[in-house]
């Protein structure tokens, strides 16, 4: 079996996560900003309850928000999945390890450190904080022992060349961590569309060649800008993150030139990343289509496993 790192691994939602998401699809899609995302994957939110985008239409109609809470947490709790269950997921996919992000830098250490050899922490810092953000960072890497940090223009509204980011990735070549780099179009109605575009990271791996630099989501729609840019710089990496991978072969689907240069040019420079949770699929058929792709035998492998375990510099 091919071995399977993974640099986007959602931990499985929790109740609390799962209604909280719903409740905010049923009662505030119609809102401008994030709401947005939930016409976007309400619908795939709602089978995995067992619910039909009419049925939850029908409840948001009927019942108060206190009924309806109580309605889907009770369809939660039937669903969801213990870690322990989900460790067994991965084993199954033939995933050894997995980049994860929680709602705490402390929660997310507590999980890694029951789980040490399966998951790797990711700091999330908000860099409109200045040098707070930096020390927050700095104590996240030492003492909590999080071993990279997500630089994300989707949750802060600046693009990744915005100089409030500068010192964090300054601190990062200094820790020696990669960083993550929300490297997409956002479906926030209250950020411009381009927030991720990928040339945005032209101007960063310009200006710090010694960080390594994951764009994840791949840059969908701006698929070959994004190639552009990792053709120009060697620490750039392009993640599969928050994509089913059987549309990166779909003629049409915009990914045409990541899959010829990844095939080729640039196979050294892709890592795979699931966001399983972000389209509701388990985390097996992600790898399973992954695999499928029409990529040689030997770059299948690197995407996989090999580039991110060089990424992290995992012996």
């Amino acid at each position: 079996m091919t071995k399977v790192i993974d640099l986007e691994l959602n931990l499985p939602p929790t109740v609390e996560q799962t209604v909280d998401r719903l409740m905010e699809y049923v009662l505030h899609r119609d809102e401008k900003g994030l709401a947005n995302y939930g016409n976007i994957f309400g619908a795939a939110r709602a089978r995995a309850l067992e619910f039909t985008p009419e049925e939850l239409e029908l409840m948001r109609r009927e019942l108060s928000s206190q009924e309806l809470e109580s309605r889907l947490r009770e369809r939660a709790e039937k669903a969801v999945v213990p870690l322990p269950q989900f460790i067994g997921q991965l084993d199954e996919a033939g995933i050894e390890w997995g980049v994860i992000d929680t709602d705490s830098h402390e929660k997310t250490a507590e999980i890694v450190s029951q789980y040490p050899d399966r998951f790797i922490g990711v700091a999330v810092v908000d860099p409109r904080e200045g040098m707070k953000a930096v020390r927050e960072l700095e104590r996240a890497v030492k003492e909590l022992y999080l071993k990279c940090f997500y630089a994300t223009p989707f949750r802060f509204g600046i693009r990744a060349n915005d100089k409030k980011f500068y010192p964090l990735y300054a601190k990062a070549v200094e820790l020696d961590i990669p960083v993550f780099v929300y490297t997409t179009m956002t479906y926030r109605t209250d950020f411009p569309m381009d927030i991720g575009h990928p040339v945005y990271l032209d101007e960063v791996a310009m200006d710090f060649p010694e960080l390594r630099i994951i764009a994840g989501l791949g840059g969908w729609p701006w698929v070959p800008e994004m190639v552009g840019v990792a053709r120009r710089h060697r620490n750039v990496y392009i993640s599969t993150a928050g994509h089913r991978p059987k549309y990166f072969a779909t003629p049409g689907s915009g990914w045409e030139m990541l899959m010829q240069f990844g095939n080729t040019l640039l196979q050294d420079q892709v890592v795979f990343a699931s966001s399983w949770w972000t389209y509701d699929m388990p985390i097996g058929q992600v790898v399973d289509e992954m695999k499928a792709l029409p990529l040689k035998d030997s770059v299948k492998d690197k995407w996989l496993y090999e580039n991110a375990r060089r990424l992290f510099r995992v012996e």
